[in-house]
């Protein structure tokens, strides 16, 4: 038996949780879309359960993150497949906020910002196999027991230990560069955009990390590398060789964002003329270590771009 008052107080608590399920859903897929219709398909379980099933449930917040962590798993197992047809590298789909603007409510935007889920954890988080990324996840960013992972997973609490414990090493032995602050992350964007405009070779190399790569997403639907770019000399010419390609001035026009909490910047498009290409809408992040540019993300595919909150063109 169903009883909508005690329905309605479980939607009421169901709301408080919404955030956290949204980072969990984020951490586990990469998508605004999976995760947000992750954490719709666990309030459709919680209100398809009877009275019983729903006093049942001890923790509540406790209960909906294994659910959501069910789902996404099967999300993540249908990715693998739908991957193998994308074209060129794959990136989380970027949470993008205005730079210096008043703090958003959008519980996705807000937990990612509260949370650190930054876009380079995000790139070698995709690495890893499902099970791992699930196990890693919930127990290492949420807490939840490897006897309840394991049975997400269909294992033993032991394989679901070691799925873990894989994705552990896989993370350190990646070595994501921690956030710096976003002043530092500022002066280094402003520099290195006034090199590129100026072609200044050598001061763009300066600032770029020895080990720099730059990653683009675009399936095919934009332009990009569709190759990852390693070091700076490759980076440097890559660069220098597209901005003769696009009217002058045309990226003068990009405007700083925050990108999954770091500083990114935001390139609107641009129709072709006199010979010039068009410009992509593109988002791109940045990575900093000692100082440097260490990893560029471009992305390109518009598919990615329809949630963004775009900053208003002077």
């Amino acid at each position: 038996m169903r009883t909508p008052s005690a329905l309605t107080g479980f939607a009421d608590e169901f709301a408080t949780h919404r955030g956290h399920l949204l980072g969990v859903a984020y951490r586990l897929t990469g998508t605004r879309a999976d995760a947000e219709d992750a954490v719709q398909e666990s309030w459709l379980r919680l209100a398809g359960l009877d009275d019983a099933g729903r006093a049942a449930i001890r923790d509540l917040r406790g209960w909906l993150t294994t659910v959501v962590g069910r789902i996404c798993l099967d999300r993540l197992r249908s990715a693998a497949v739908q991957r193998e047809r994308y074209v060129g590298q794959w990136l989380p789909e970027p949470i993008v906020t205005p730079f210096g603007m008043p703090v958003s409510e959008d519980p996705l935007e807000a937990a990612v910002r509260d949370d650190g889920i930054r876009m380079a954890a995000m790139v070698v988080l995709d690495k890893l196999t499902p099970e791992q990324r699930v196990a890693f996840v919930l127990h290492d960013a949420f807490s939840v027991p490897f006897g309840e992972i394991g049975g997400i997973l269909g294992c033993s609490p032991d394989a679901a230990r070691q799925h873990g414990s894989r994705a552990r090493r896989a993370l350190a032995q990646a070595d994501p560069p921690r956030r710096v602050e976003l002043a530092e992350q500022q002066q280094l964007l402003e520099k290195f955009v006034a090199a590129l405009l100026a072609g200044d070779i050598r001061a763009m190399t300066e600032l770029l990390h020895p080990d720099v790569v730059m990653v683009g997403d675009s399936d095919g639907k934009g332009r990009t590398t569709r190759q990852v770019i390693v070091g700076p000399d490759k980076l440097v010419r890559f660069l220098l060789g597209l901005l003769q390609k696009y009217e002058p001035g045309a990226l003068t026009r990009g405007a700083p964002v925050l990108v999954n909490g770091d500083l990114g910047l935001w390139l609107p498009p641009l129709p072709g003329r006199d010979g010039f290409l068009a410009v992509d809408e593109h988002i791109q992040a940045m990575s900093i270590r000692d100082g440097r540019i260490v990893a560029v993300y471009d992305i390109v595919n518009p598919d990615k771009l329809t949630r963004i909150t775009r900053p208003a063109l002077s």
